[in-house]
């Protein structure tokens, strides 16, 4: 293998899917600033997920909208008064 391949960060972390409320260690050198309690009592690295395999409806089997930060009304309001709106 190549030296100095993978970075120097890869770390234990907990991902946690707040769709749907489901959280789980794994390994990742992504950058965070929060962190939380594991059930073990260690803290560790806290990295938010919106989609996972656990709220994917390719996993699941349901469809789900997910609006985030209000993109849906943003988008209603803007096109609200044009001639693609329903009347």
């Amino acid at each position: 293998m190549k030296k100095d391949l993978h970075p120097k960060n890869y770390r234990t972390v907990v991902f946690k899917d707040f769709s749907v409320d489901e959280a789980w260690l794994g390994r990742s050198c992504a950058n965070t600033r929060e962190k939380i309690v594991w059930e073990d009592g260690n803290e560790y690295p806290l990295i938010k997920l919106e989609i996972s395999s656990a709220s994917h409806p390719f996993f699941t089997g349901k469809m789900k909208f997910v609006d985030t930060a209000g993109r849906i009304d943003k988008f209603n309001k803007k096109f609200a008064n044009s001639r693609f709106a329903k009347k």
